[in-house]
């Protein structure tokens, strides 16, 4: 026997505004009937639901679970590109000069999260 993983829980101020991001970040939809002002908002994409609940605090340390997102049609660089337009910000740089390593960037609320290669990049250096 073995759990399966149902959401992705992540602890926000404000639900709708980073479900919005987030489902722009995963090409996903919001659950149905989730609308602004909720306390609890889906997204749900081709991964694991991601589900937002508002908490009275804010964040104060680094995250301790944080995703990792590749992108499904081009490069690794072009999606920081388009996740940093979404509103994301830099945070650390981990590419090396051989095209591996990976991008940390955070959301609209200050959490933490990794872009990684697509596949087609990593086949490509193997």
């Amino acid at each position: 026997m073995a759990s399966l993983v149902r959401h992705v829980t992540i602890d926000c101020a404000d639900p709708y505004a980073l479900a919005m991001f987030w489902a722009e970040v995963v090409g996903g939809t919001l659950g149905e009937g989730d609308v602004p002002g909720d306390e609890e908002i889906e997204v749900n994409s081709a991964g694991v639901p991601l589900l937002f609940i508002r908490v009275p605090e804010g964040k104060s340390v680094k995250n301790r679970i944080h995703l990792d997102v590749t992108p499904e049609n081009g490069t690794r660089d072009e999606e920081v590109e388009r996740l940093l337009a979404l509103g994301a910000k830099p945070f650390e740089d981990h590419r090396r000069p051989d095209g591996g390593g990976w991008v940390t960037l955070t959301d609209i609320e200050g959490n933490e999260f990794c872009v990684v290669r697509s596949a087609a990049e990593r086949l490509a250096t193997a």
